[in-house]
């Protein structure tokens, strides 16, 4: 994947006085993707807010997940959006959160035949997700076994459509858009639900870390993240209320 890089540096804050965040992230619609040569998205609209809230320069890179998740976690002043919280993650970095909460669902690639209902039939199928994702972490503590890793969940939906994977875990809102669009997937079930957040170096500034976390608490409380959130479809339930597989 071509990587694509912008330094977006605040005028009201000299280099000099601040050292520069360095954020990364993937392309994975609604949350974070390209349009174009513009970057938009629920995550990326708020770490700009938030960013330009507290007056420090920064910048943000769209790479695949691995290499993302991997520089937030072992190069000093670097974060990655957006980030799902879970345990396995919780000590390894420091949190800024949330940004939003979503549901992970099943899908299949429609005619396929395959009905599955809970994750003990999923087992039995080859499910794919991308290297070093959270849903990679979950389905391994699932007891997952036939697991297949790519680069990036558009390869993913690729192996999906021509048969190479059985099923694989995709966000809500992601999944509704591409029904939309037109692409011949299906839902099966709940997966998960998760927090997802921005997700910061351990020794990342505490002091830079509550700033940070109290401008997006201002996006919040003012109902700006609420008002990010719809403007990408994350304001209302897509799918039938149905309890999430234990």
């Amino acid at each position: 994947m071509k990587v694509l890089a912008i330094l977006l540096s605040l005028a009201a804050t000299p280099l000099a006085a601040a050292e520069a965040v360095h954020f990364t992230t993937e392309d994975y619609p609604p949350y974070n993707f390209r349009e174009g040569e513009q970057i938009r998205g629920a995550g990326y609209d708020q770490v700009l807010l938030m960013m330009k809230k507290i007056g420090v320069p920064y910048s943000i890179e769209i790479m695949p997940w691995a290499r993302a998740i991997a520089l937030a976690e072992t190069t000093p002043m670097h974060c990655v959006f957006t980030t799902a919280h879970i345990p396995e993650r919780d000590g390894r970095f420091t949190w800024i959160e949330p940004l939003a909460i979503g549901r992970n669902l099943m899908v299949g690639r429609k005619g396929s035949g395959i009905d599955v209902k809970t994750i003990d039939q999923a087992k039995d199928y080859t499910v794919g997700t991308q290297r070093d994702d959270y849903t990679e972490t979950l389905l391994k503590e699932q007891g997952f076994t036939k697991i297949d890793l790519a680069s990036d969940i558009k390869l993913n939906l690729k192996k999906l459509e021509s048969g190479r994977i059985d099923l694989m875990p995709l966000d809500e809102q992601h999944y509704v858009a591409l029904e939309k669009s037109g692409e011949p997937i299906e839902f099966k079930f709940i997966f998960t639900q998760q927090t997802f957040s921005i997700a910061c170096h351990a020794d990342f500034p505490d002091e830079l870390r509550q700033r940070m976390q109290a401008a997006l608490d201002d996006l919040i409380a003012d109902g700006t993240q609420a008002k990010i959130l719809a403007s990408y479809g994350l304001d209302k339930a897509k799918l039938p209320e149905v309890a999430a597989n234990p």
